[in-house]
């Protein structure tokens, strides 16, 4: 053995002898004990040799050698470099409270706040402090978090920090209070970009340019409760997080704990550096339970980039309908792998469409680039720019293709087709029964409201395979199986063609509230 020595005395139970003679089949019984310990042991001479285990010398060297390695290390030297960067955010928002609203309840009716705080709030119903605005004009005030990102005052936090504030301070480590303004905001991302006003000395950190591992150290410094400038630690605990959140969920999972007024605030590596912006937790009881999601240093980057040089954030957009590629969808389309992104449905004189993509098609690839997901697929669009000739990889009714197309600009808001008809379809409509799924259709022209196009669901058995995959009575099922079907009988023959050919399941185009999807369904055999 060739460790060093060590100080036994420090385990518990343990009293070192200053001198003492043992065997070399004892002191290997001790060394193996001690090593399983993870403390470092003398080596040894020769069997049956007596030894000196410790003079006093060698005593004192060990004890300071075991200091040196026992001692944490700490995060100490780290937080006094980046707190300083760290402000909190203060807002003030005008609001008008209408004056026939004698609740005294700050939250819209029937919302899922004012619910929630009726059953679980004060003796009143509501916390401290939330007894509503008073009538005609008041102003709700919010704190968050934020940091510098260079000596002039530019600050990054989180739009719904400052979404509507018609008043933005910010305080620094110190305790100096400075006036901000808004610069950009983006609510895809939520990330907004202020300027702290009355500074050009300020204390900034740096954005991350490598991504974190699963594991790795984060510290969270923020503004939790609006207690100030606090610390928290943890790791990294998981990433490429969807919460829910939209489109470019893309969150690093860690479990320092954050709470309310964190929101904004940096998780610093401990390189001093950003990894992500503390943007939400998972809080059954509204505090920290140890799960936060930060949006990625590389997100943060480019999104304040643009805020910075125009105020506003420009998106690619090929203009499809997609949804994710499930292993049932990737066996009714002979995929191999359940990967990509499946077109439900191109949008009417879009990029996709004008290049020739159709519903059904898969993007397996953007510019030579596997697409893994429909998430992967919009993150990597909506972070070209627009304009960019972009290379898709398309798989069409089984024969790949290589797509050229120019990427148009994301909408701000794209409008949802309504559906105003749909409580008159199918109720007075006799639909025909399709053996195996448990659902009844009938021709769409034969129900008001229903369309011109494919066949509608009038009746859904509630134990059924298609109830199970989400059919109800007013779909519309457009395609079977890659081919267009405008009765029952086309149905069947395309669920027929799909058991002939030792499918499990069979692939329907659906048009649901004006949106449309694909939709695997298991078929039974015999």
């Amino acid at each position: 053995m060739t460790d060093r020595p060590t100080d036994l005395s420090l385990l518990p139970s343990y009293q070192a002898p200053r001198r003492s003679r043992f065997s070399a089949r004892k002191l290997a019984l001790m060394a193996s004990v001690v090593g399983g310990l993870g403390v470092a042991v003398y080596s040894f001479g020769p069997a049956q040799m007596p030894i000196d285990i410790f003079t006093s010398a060698a005593h004192a060297q060990v004890n300071n050698e075991v200091r040196k390695v026992a001692q944490p290390v700490g995060f100490a030297d780290i937080v006094e470099h980046v707190k300083p960067s760290v402000i909190s955010v203060k807002v003030n928002i005008n609001e008008k409270v209408s004056k026939d609203d004698s609740d005294d309840s700050p939250f819209q009716p029937g919302s899922p706040m004012e619910r929630f705080f009726r059953r679980f709030g004060g003796p009143d119903g509501f916390p401290p402090g939330l007894r509503g605005i008073p009538h005609g004009h008041g102003v709700v005030t919010g704190q968050g978090s934020g940091f510098f990102i260079s000596a002039d005052g530019y600050a990054v936090t989180n739009n719904h920090v400052v979404d509507g504030a018609d008043k933005v301070e910010v305080t620094t480590d110190d305790g100096k209070t400075y006036k901000a303004k808004v610069i950009g905001t983006d609510a895809r991302t939520d990330l907004a970009l202020i300027k702290v006003e009355g500074g050009s000395n300020f204390p900034f950190t740096k954005l991350s340019e490598t991504k974190p591992r699963i594991g790795d150290w984060v510290l969270a410094v923020g503004n939790p409760f609006g207690l100030g400038g606090t610390v928290t630690a943890g790791i990294v605990s998981a990433s490429g997080r969807d919460i829910g959140n939209g489109p470019y969920d893309d969150f690093i999972q860690i479990d320092a704990p954050v709470n309310k007024g964190n929101s904004g605030g940096p998780a610093f590596n401990t390189e001093g550096e950003v990894i992500g912006v503390n943007t939400a937790i998972y809080s059954p009881s509204g505090g920290s339970v140890g799960i936060a999601f930060s949006i990625p240093a590389a997100t943060v980057k480019s999104v304040i980039a643009q805020l910075k040089d125009k105020g506003s954030v420009s998106r690619g957009w090929i203009g499809v309908q997609i949804q994710p590629v499930t292993p049932d969808i990737a066996d009714s389309l002979g995929l191999k792998k359940a990967e990509g992104a499946l077109v439900a449905e191109p949008q009417a004189n879009g990029p996709a469409a004008k290049a020739g993509i159709e519903s059904g098609d898969v993007i397996t690839a953007v510019n030579g680039e596997t697409v893994k997901d429909a998430r992967e697929l919009a993150r990597t669009i909506g972070g070209l720019a627009p304009g960019n000739a972009v290379k898709l990889n398309v798989l069409h009714k089984g024969q790949d293709k290589v797509i050229n197309l120019t990427l148009g600009q994301l909408p701000n808001t794209i409008e949802a087709r309504a559906d105003t008809d749909k409580d008159d379809r199918g109720s007075s409509a006799h639909g025909t029964d399709v053996p195996k799924l448990g659902m009844t259709v009938a021709p769409a022209n034969s129900v008001a409201g229903a369309g011109k196009d494919g066949v509608v669901v009038t009746d859904v058995d509630p134990k059924s395979a298609a109830a199970e995959r989400g059919f109800k009575e007013g779909d519309v099922i457009l395609e079977v199986a890659g081919k267009t079907v405008a009765n029952a009988t086309d149905v069947r023959e395309a669920i027929n063609a799909a058991r002939s050919d030792n499918k499990n399941s069979v692939l329907m185009r659906v048009k649901s509230g004006g949106q449309s999807r694909f939709v695997a369904v298991p078929l039974a055999k015999g």
